[in-house]
């Protein structure tokens, strides 16, 4: 793994997680939604300092070049969170159509008490 990418990702890892901390003291996140950043930024992190782990699981998995797998690895984590963000989306639009629902049926209950 190049020096350059290294700092890279050092620098981004480090931004992330003060950005995040940042974000949990201005009460602007949930602890819950940057647990994820947070744990995401210290892989990067412990990979960037120890190049020496990235390349074993490179060559373990039989990636060409380190740089490859840290990719391949960033790309298949944010999937996964993407494929998490989206059942939460399903279950929130769930509750959003209950709601409203329930909110029709019991102006139209009160607007049929209000006639009589």
């Amino acid at each position: 793994m190049s020096i350059v990418l290294r700092v890279i990702l050092i620098i981004a890892s480090l931004l992330t997680i003060l950005y995040m901390m940042r974000k949990i003291r201005q009460s602007k996140v949930q602890i819950e939604d940057s647990i994820f950043w947070v744990i995401f930024s210290v892989i990067l992190l412990i990979i960037s300092i120890f190049p020496g782990l990235a390349d074993w699981l490179t060559r373990l998995l039989g990636i060409y070049s380190t740089v490859n797998f840290v990719f391949l690895l960033t790309i298949f984590i944010l999937l996964i969170k993407l494929f998490l963000m989206t059942i939460k989306v399903s279950q929130l639009e769930n509750k959003i159509r209950e709601l409203t629902q329930r909110i029709a049926v019991e102006r139209t209950v009160e607007k049929e008490k209000g006639d009589q």
